[in-house]
């Protein structure tokens, strides 16, 4: 359950985890897509926040984790965090798992999920400064939550937009209901676009990346954001704005190519905010695996490239040294193209590449043939002819069993890709049933625990008032389940036949700043307004005598509904 308090003297705090002004390490926790895509390939990483305080205090949210990626296009991570609403103390772990789908050279698709698991006690900070405020209910509040939080991100070149939500799915392990209803759901949408930018001769892996975002927290407005965020080989900078928080601004340094240190401060603009102190986080990250730029990824694998151009080299130099004629060479330059072109097909590519490729096989040729044109006017003796022709027949084999090669791994993947599908299909289907199931035995047993419940309050209620007795002089009135009334103790403000009269009054108290109710007596067909309802006798008389807290001058009285 989703709770946010307000005060007449305090500012409502969102109960989400504040992670707005992540923008590359640690952001897995913002959107669990960005793991795979923005995070390094080995790394550890810190992120804190102290929320309108010191940086001499504890955080009011920390996030140690580990992230590691399996492949180009997968990664799994795990974390501790602990994270203060305000209203509960949330502290455990979280886990962490993206995939990356390439749909083509241009376009690709990520779907993360974090797992959280963790220890929620109730802080009961925002009714700590009255005492008149009890919450014995959640005052020894100590569940344990489970938490899916799924996210997704499409990229097109250097275009992004994501999507995610913090508690798509929850589940209270200590109440065996769910944590929050489909109301109190959290979302948050991204988009962004990477420029690529040429700063302290970082080669091409610095960028600018600007982001927009939206996120839907229940009982607050939308907040609406953008950031800015600048990432070189050995600084990185960012600002931003948020329609709830205010202002941002941090910066960091890179050190080694691997350890990462920054700072961001973030300032209240709106008027009830100015009087808060600043809000600091503290950003740091320690990459361990292979440094290798984002951008670099993406580019054409150079070692295949060198490959391929050493092998056209060594059948040059074979040419060269053996005096080879010229229709023995052309044979040898086609087929070093023939088998340069078989290992471009087996690689990820751009099409742009492969036209830059088959220009500079087209361009060796032609040097072939003027080198070959050269070697035409030496002799060559029968023997060294011989020997040239078993040379190229090993050659035309090794040539053909690479092909042979090349196709029964194509045909394995295909087989595979089959396999995977129907497996992928069939877990799915479980999945489905499972969860049908599931679902059908939680609203049966939830439906039983509340049933179970609510008597059990309203027996409580009911042995609680047994000795309840008027006292002298006391406007009273009691009724048993009349109209379908929740049983307790109703303070009346006033009685009406005339339903005028009626709206007029409740229009009244509403412009004074109350909350009036009412409900319709039947029996003699009035409307019944009253301030408040009360579990107890003592409550309601001290609402009474009190003036409902000096909130309402006029006479009231108690009328009290007794359970059948």
């Amino acid at each position: 359950m989703i709770v946010f308090t307000s005060h007449a003297q305090e500012v409502a705090l969102p109960v989400d985890i504040r992670q707005h002004n992540l923008t590359n390490s640690n952001s897995s926790i913002l959107n669990p897509a960005f793991s795979v895509n923005y995070e390094n390939s080995q790394s550890i990483g810190f992120w804190g926040r102290w929320q309108w305080q010191t940086v001499d205090a504890d955080p009011t949210t920390f996030f140690l984790n580990y992230t590691g990626k399996l492949d180009d296009s997968s990664s799994i991570g795990a974390g501790f965090y602990q994270h203060n609403t305000n209203v509960f103390l949330n502290t455990g772990g979280v886990l962490n798992y993206a995939y990356r789908y390439l749909i083509n050279d241009q376009s690709s698709f990520t779907f993360g999920l974090n797992l959280f698991g963790y220890q929620q006690e109730f802080t009961g900070n925002p009714f700590q400064n009255d005492p008149q405020i009890t919450l014995p209910q959640l005052g020894t509040s100590n569940d344990f939550i489970l938490q899916l939080a799924p996210g997704i991100q499409f990229s097109y070149e250097r275009f992004s937009i994501g999507f995610a939500s913090e508690n798509l799915f929850d589940y209270n392990l200590t109440e065996k209901a769910r944590n929050t209803g489909s109301g109190d759901k959290i979302y948050l949408g991204t988009a962004s676009y990477d420029f690529p930018v040429n700063i302290l001769n970082s080669e091409g892996s610095s960028l600018l990346r600007p982001m927009v975002y939206f996120k839907s927290i229940p009982g607050f407005d939308t907040q609406i954001g953008m950031s800015g965020f600048l990432s070189t080989n050995k600084f990185w900078a960012q600002t931003g704005y948020n329609s709830f928080y205010g202002i941002s601004i941090g910066g960091g340094g890179r050190f080694m190519q691997r350890l990462s240190v920054g700072a961001v401060v973030e300032f209240g603009m709106k008027s009830e905010l100015k009087s808060k102190d600043p809000t600091f986080e503290l950003v740091t990250a320690y990459d361990f695996g292979n440094v290798i730029s984002r951008r670099k990824i993406t580019e054409p694998e150079e070692d295949e490239k060198e490959k391929e151009l050493e092998e056209i080299a060594e059948v040059e130099k074979a040419a060269e040294e053996e005096e080879l004629s010229k229709a023995e060479a052309l044979l040898i330059a086609q087929e070093a193209k023939e088998l340069a072109q078989a290992q471009r097909k087996k690689s990820k590519d751009s099409l742009a590449q492969v036209k830059k490729e088959l220009a500079i096989a087209t361009s060796l040729q032609k040097d072939q043939e003027r080198r070959t044109d050269s070697i035409q006017k030496i002799k060559r003796q029968e023997a060294l002819a011989m020997e040239q022709i078993t040379k190229q027949k090993r050659l035309d084999s090794l040539a053909a069993i690479d092909r042979e090669k090349a196709l029964v791994e194509a045909n394995r993947q295909k087989n595979q890709i089959k396999l995977d599908s129907i497996k992928t299909v069939k877990e799915a289907e479980a999945l489905a049933e499972a969860k049908r199931k599931s679902d059908s035995i939680n609203k049966a047993e939830i439906a039983a625990v509340n049933a179970t419940k609510e008597k059990a309050r309203l027996d409580r209620i009911e042995q609680q008032n047994e000795g309840d007795k008027p006292q002298a002089g006391e406007k009273y009135e009691e009724v048993v389940g009349e109209d379908g009334l929740i049983p307790g103790y109703y303070l009346i403000a006033n009685v009406f036949g005339t339903k005028k009269y009626f709206d007029a009054f409740m229009a009244n108290l509403t412009k004074k700043g109350l909350e009036p109710k009412s409900f319709f007596r039947s029996k003699n067909k009035y409307n019944y307004v009253y301030l408040q309802r009360f579990d107890t006798m003592n409550e309601a008389r001290k609402a009474r005598d009190s003036k409902f807290n000096n909130r309402y001058a006029d006479k009231t009285w108690i009328y009290r509904v007794r359970a059948q």
